[in-house]
C-alpha cells in the first residue's frame, strides 16, 4: 500500500530526503509518490512537516489519480 501526497503540501522537499528508494517527484503544484516505486515504510509520512502524506488506503481517489499521473511525468526530486 503506497504512500500517497495531498493538496496540503508545502514542496519542502522533507519527504525526497528521507525517502530510501526515490518515490518522491517534484510537480509543478506539490511533491508526488511513484506508486510503482513506494515500498510503504512510513518514513515519509512520519517526517512530513504540514501532514500532507498518508497511505492510499486514507486518500481520496484524487489524490492518489494525481500522483500516479504526474510521478510519471515529472523528473525525480
Amino acid at each position: 500500500m503506497p504512500s500517497v501526497i495531498n493538496d496540503s503540501c508545502i514542496k519542502c522537499g522533507t519527504c525526497a530526503s528521507i525517502c530510501p528508494v526515490s518515490a518522491m517527484h517534484l510537480s509543478d503544484s506539490q511533491m508526488v509518490i511513484d506508486p510503482d516505486t513506494c515500498i510503504d515504510c512510513g518514513a515519509c509520512i512520519a517526517e512530513c512537516p504540514v501532514s500532507a502524506i498518508c497511505n492510499d488506503a486514507e486518500a481520496t481517489p484524487e489524490a492518489i489519480s494525481f500522483n500516479a499521473e504526474q510521478s510519471k511525468v515529472c523528473p525525480s526530486a
